[in-house]
């Protein structure tokens, strides 16, 4: 087993990191999700490369590209919604 961590773009508080545990705990492949708003990272350990594809392209769809990727307004965008959703479902 592979970890990894990962710096994400968009990531601003715990709305945010809630949103992201979420969605990559959901991806079966994935273990021991960890992200850390303060540092704008996200960890976690997998098997295969194609899970470290499909959990950076869950990232990208909700806003969250990996540094180094394009960041485009759109994913700006997707982010402040992910956020919102993280914190409404957080209370």
């Amino acid at each position: 087993m592979e970890h990894i961590l990962l710096t994400v773009q968009n990531l601003k508080c715990g709305g945010c990191a809630h949103t992201i545990t979420k969605k990559l705990s959901a991806l079966e492949a994935l273990q021991d999700v960890l992200v850390d708003a303060d540092n704008n990272t996200v960890a976690f350990s997998y098997t295969q490369q194609n899970d470290l594809d499909q959990a950076k392209k869950v990232l990208a769809e909700i806003g969250y590209p990996i540094v180094g990727e394009a960041n485009p307004l759109s994913a700006k965008a997707q982010s402040f919604v992910s956020c919102a959703v993280g914190r409404i479902s957080k209370n």
